[in-house]
């Protein structure tokens, strides 16, 4: 490992690498000397990214999935391994299922598709990441759960229900595989200045910023960073938790 390069010679798989946290935390595996594999169902951003990442002389792999989609999560963990013989880091970031309405408003297709991707989505993956990690003798998965599964949020029970469920499944599962050498663990972003976030009305853009302590909206680099660290041997120590990276709007919750 040379400095600057805590991942060098790994090989770090992230699920929803097309755009915002995924794909700046694709970039910051590559930049840690890792060899990236990139999944998603957007087949065209992930085109464009990887040639992006390839500038920098990582090697990148290309695998269009649906993480909801077990078969395809089965075919994406086949591909890595005839790539590169292993796994090595995994970051499972699902984040969709954003449809705000009073609980008993909801649609349950809504609640149905939030559940899908971040929750079953999440539980299919570390299903097939383990296997090949529990061959090499160990790795690292990192989940995304959002502050959302920390506390109640107005308007999004489907969602929240997922995110808190992520974060149980994630405690769990590092239980069962904390002796066989796998860390696993989950990030809870608060706001973070997406595509999202960065489509709201100026005034309630800055509505946002003032209920975050530090004063402004999180980057998708700040909870990529969060991930590098917990993937890498600094947090060698670290399983089963929860990182916020909330700006500090969880300290006084």
């Amino acid at each position: 490992m040379t400095a600057g390069s805590p991942l060098q010679g790994e090989v770090c798989l992230v699920l929803g690498a097309s755009k915002g946290i995924g794909a700046a935390t694709a970039r910051a595996f590559a930049r840690a000397g890792a060899a990236v594999v990139l999944a998603s169902r957007d087949e065209k951003a992930l085109n464009a990214l990887a040639g992006e990442i390839r500038t920098s002389a990582a090697h990148v792999l290309v695998v269009p999935t649906d993480m909801g989609d077990e078969r395809q999560v089965e075919r994406l963990v086949a591909r890595i391994l005839e790539n590169f013989g292993r796994l090595d880091v995994a970051f499972n970031n699902a984040g969709s299922g954003h449809f705000p309405a009073p609980l008993a408003d909801l649609e349950i297709s809504d609640f149905d598709a939030a559940i899908r991707v971040n929750l079953r989505g999440t539980l299919i993956a570390m299903k097939h990441e383990i296997p090949p990690m529990l061959a090499r003798g160990g790795g690292a998965i990192i989940n995304m759960s959002s502050t959302a599964g920390l506390q109640g949020v107005r308007g999004m029970g489907a969602y929240a229900a997922a995110k808190h469920g992520v974060i149980g499944a994630t405690r769990s599962a590092a239980l069962d595989y904390a002796g066989k050498g796998i860390r696993i663990n989950a990030v809870a972003p608060g706001p973070i200045l997406n595509e999202r976030m960065s489509s709201l009305p100026p005034e309630r853009r800055e509505q946002i910023e003032r209920a975050v302590p530090l004063g402004r909206m999180g980057t998708p680099d700040d909870v990529a960073a969060a991930v590098v660290w917990l993937a890498s041997e600094s947090a060698a120590f670290v399983t089963g938790t929860v990182v916020s990276v909330d700006g500090g709007r969880l300290a006084g919750a």
